[in-house]
C-alpha cells in the first residue's frame, strides 16, 4: 500500500472570508471570484451562474475528481450517490476519454437539473453523457472498466461502494465520512486510534487484501475536515 500525502493549497478564499467549505451556495456574486482561463474557474462561473450550490460540495468535488483522475483514466464514470452529479461531469471535463457518466442516487434532486444545464451549455460535448440512476448502489451492474467514485459517502454507505467496485474489479476512489460505531467496522484499532482513523485503515487493508493497488491521500482540509482519500485499481 503507498501513501502520498495530498494536501495542497486553495488559491480561492486566501487573505479574506469566503471559505472553501462554507455550505453557503454560490451565486452570479461570486463571479469575480473565478475570472481566470483555467479549468476550475470555468467550473466555477458555471455553477455561479446556476445559483444552487453549496460552495464546498465546488471544491470537494474538484479535489476528488483531479486526484482521481491522476490514478484512474477512461471508464464509464459511476458517481455512487452523486446528488446532482458534479463529481460526475467533472470527471469527465478532466478526461474526456469517458464515454459517459452515471450519477447514482435514489432520488435526483431538484438541483441536478440546474447544474446540468450550466455545464452543458458551458461544454456541449457533455450533452446526453450523464444520466442519474434512481437506484441503490446494490442495484448498478458495474464493469471492471468502470471508474467508480463516490464523495462523502456516508457511514455504511462507503463499504458498500468499496464492496461493488471489488466484487466488478472496478477501479474505485471514495471520500468517507460520518463514521459510525454500529455499522462502520473499526476492527481492533480503538486502542490505538479514533473510531474515523480506524475504520478508513481497515477500509484500505481491505483493498489491499482483495488484490487492489492502494493510494492513501488527502484533500485540502480548508474544504472539508473529513478529507481522507482512498483510492484502489486492481492490480
Amino acid at each position: 500500500m503507498r501513501k502520498a500525502q495530498t494536501t495542497g493549497t486553495l488559491d480561492r478564499g486566501a487573505g479574506d472570508s469566503f471559505s472553501p467549505r462554507a455550505k453557503d451556495r454560490l451565486t452570479q456574486h461570486d463571479l469575480g471570484r473565478f475570472a481566470g482561463d483555467a479549468l476550475f474557474d470555468r467550473l466555477g462561473r458555471a455553477v455561479c451562474v446556476a445559483e444552487v450550490l453549496p460552495r464546498k460540495e465546488l471544491y470537494e468535488a474538484w479535489e476528488v475528481a483531479r486526484r482521481v483522475r491522476r490514478r484512474m483514466r477512461g471508464g464509464r464514470v459511476v458517481d455512487i450517490g452523486g446528488g446532482h452529479g458534479l463529481l460526475a461531469h467533472v470527471m469527465l471535463l478532466l478526461d474526456d476519454t469517458s464515454p459517459e457518466g452515471i450519477v447514482v442516487d435514489p432520488t435526483e434532486p431538484a438541483s441536478a437539473a440546474a447544474i446540468r444545464e450550466v455545464l452543458v451549455a458551458t461544454w456541449p460535448r457533455l450533452s446526453g453523457r450523464i444520466r442519474h440512476v434512481a437506484a441503490a448502489v446494490g442495484d448498478v451492474t458495474m464493469a471492471p472498466a468502470d471508474v467508480v467514485v463516490s464523495s462523502h459517502a456516508c457511514g455504511a454507505l462507503t463499504d458498500q461502494v468499496l464492496a461493488t467496485a471489488i466484487a466488478a474489479r472496478a477501479p474505485v476512489g471514495v471520500l468517507p465520512c460520518c463514521h459510525d460505531a454500529e455499522t462502520c467496522d473499526a476492527g481492533p484499532l480503538l486502542g490505538w486510534m479514533d473510531l474515523a482513523l480506524a475504520v478508513d485503515t481497515r477500509r484500505a487493508l481491505r483493498l489491499e487484501g482483495a488484490g487492489y493497488q492502494v493510494w492513501t491521500q488527502t484533500i485540502p482540509d480548508a474544504v472539508t475536515p473529513r478529507n481522507r482519500l482512498l483510492l484502489g485499481v486492481p492490480r
